[in-house]
């Protein structure tokens, strides 16, 4: 490791060594001890005890953080002429089907969520080289494959984000910004904690929720006692 900035000391400084904190007190702590200049995002990081290489373990889904992320959401919606009106009236930055899907071929992919129909599925099948390693691909099971697209392109818009397990066991996706009051940034926590476990595969053994780290952009991570998610 680098040496220290010394604000990065002050901010280890801050988190005791070996505690594990309540997530309110990290939902209070991870703004304390985040000095960047920009507005960070605040991630949660949740060790799960699952071994991701079987199929039935397999931990992934969909929920709607009810503070919203607090980031600027692009959306793509690539559908049929009659669905176009719908996607733009509700909020879609992107809009069309051809000329996107050409563009992407193209290598573009400015985007952080593409939202499409299941009929228009078999042209975009083909955009998976570009699509795929970018996390970009629509799916079914995280709700960006569907024919009612405006009301996809909406909850996208409000906060509704899909996760999946890593192979390491991880699931890390970001619960907010550090403009967001304490208890902001604990409800969202709260609410993903809470969607995880409702996912635990029947053939996990043991001990499910292993760890959880909250942190921001640059900041160390503080840990947080599982059980303390059902105390709120």
């Amino acid at each position: 490791m680098g040496k220290l900035t010394k604000n990065q000391k002050l901010a280890l400084e801050k988190i005791e060594a070996g505690k594990s904190y309540s997530l309110k007190e990290a939902s209070e702590l991870v703004k304390e001890i985040t000095t960047t200049k920009f507005d960070a995002s605040v991630d949660i990081d949740v060790r799960l005890g699952v071994d991701p290489r079987k199929a039935n373990q397999m931990v992934r889904g969909v929920v709607s953080l009810p503070n919203g992320t607090g980031k600027e959401v692009r959306v793509l919606a690539l559908c049929t002429p009659d669905a176009e009106a719908d996607a733009k009236a509700a909020g879609a930055d992107y809009v069309g089907l051809d000329e996107y899907i050409e563009k992407i071929k193209g290598g573009w992919t400015d985007v952080d969520v593409i939202i499409t129909m299941p009929s228009i599925m078999g042209k975009i099948g083909a955009l998976g080289r570009v699509l795929g390693p970018r996390g970009l691909m629509p799916n079914p099971k995280s709700g960006t494959v569907t024919n009612e697209v405006g009301k996809a392109v909406k909850e996208v818009k409000q906060g509704k984000i899909d996760f999946k397990v890593d192979k390491f066991g991880i699931v890390h996706t970001s619960v907010g910004k550090v403009s967001f009051t304490p208890q902001q940034i604990m409800e969202n926590a709260k609410v993903f904690v809470e969607t995880l476990i409702k996912l635990k595969p029947a053939s996990s053994k043991g001990v499910y929720v292993k760890s959880i780290y909250l942190s921001s952009t640059m900041s160390p991570g503080i840990k947080i006692d599982p059980k303390s998610v059902d105390e709120i």
